[in-house]
């Protein structure tokens, strides 16, 4: 068993640094730490970032996640290889790139590449964006597969993965107390199908739903509250049409666990939105 610790951060492709940059500072809110002639990194919390652009192939899709022990990366390796499932180790100029100490990386059955990471850097100066939109970090990301039933069997036997919550066939899954951090949902296609920040209040969401609306920025769901998070949301579409996120999900599983009972929510508006919001992604409707 893999046991991980947390999302960490993840990584995009894109023909457009520029745009990337001014999008994300100017309206999601993350302060741009470092920028190279083919990178951009940028960060939400004490993190050296949650997010790097990289020129590349839009829709080409990294999630990364922190081990709990980081003497344990090299077994990690060791299981998946000895499971068949495609994967390697970084190299010491690929982990200096994504600023950690070093990382394996490996295929889900769906295709999408998954990057675990030992020692990742911390910021020498604290989170300070160009706009104030009450990010506190990087929550969670909702992940394409082309069939949930197989990639959830697949995080829970090889990692400390547990299943939250269902939405339709679609599991919420975590690695820690918070409800989730990945959401697999059904889709044709693989990568990331959006990007979670956490804000801490609704009068932050409302903001910036405000704000989204003076920018004309496409909202695609919400402002609403889940179901199954209980965290009130907005949802928009970002540069390279990235969904990006932000909730205030509090809700964490702790307790007794070897009790606990996922619950089933059908695969329909009311599941995604107990205000009555209807989403405009793909992925969220029946």
């Amino acid at each position: 068993m893999i046991n991980l610790r947390d999302i960490l951060y993840v990584r995009l492709g894109t023909r457009d640094l520029d745009g990337a940059q001014k999008f994300c500072t100017e309206i999601v809110g993350l302060q741009a730490v470092e920028r190279t002639a083919d990178r951009l990194y940028l960060k939400s919390s004490a993190s050296h970032h949650a997010v790097c652009y990289f020129q590349g192939e839009p829709g080409d899709h990294t999630v990364a996640f922190d081990i709990k022990d980081w003497s344990q990366l090299g077994a990690a390796l060791a299981q998946l290889q000895s499971a068949g499932v495609p994967c390697g180790q970084g190299t010491a100029e690929e982990a200096a790139d994504r600023h950690v100490g070093a990382f394996i990386w490996f295929n889900d059955p769906t295709g999408n590449r998954i990057e675990i990471v030992a020692r990742p850097h911390d910021a020498g100066k604290r989170y300070f964006p160009s706009r104030d939109a009450g990010i506190t970090g990087l929550g969670h990301v909702g992940l394409c597969t082309t069939d949930p039933a197989r990639d959830q069997a697949f995080w829970l036997q090889h990692f400390n993965a547990m299943v939250s919550d269902w939405i339709g066939p679609c599991p919420l899954l975590r690695v820690n107390p918070r409800h989730h951090q990945m959401a697999l949902f059904a889709s044709q296609r693989k990568g990331i199908q959006h990007i979670n920040f956490q804000v801490a209040e609704i009068d932050d969401i409302m903001k910036s739903w405000y704000f989204l609306q003076s920018q004309d920025i496409r909202i695609v769901f919400g402002p609403g509250r889940h179901p199954t998070s209980g965290g009130n949301f907005v949802y928009f579409e970002g540069h390279d049409e990235v969904i990006f996120e932000y909730s205030n999900s509090d809700r964490h599983i702790v307790g007794d666990l070897e009790n606990y009972r996922p619950r089933q929510f059908p695969l329909h508006p009311t599941s995604f939105c107990m205000w009555g919001s209807k989403p405009d992604i793909a992925e969220f409707r029946d």
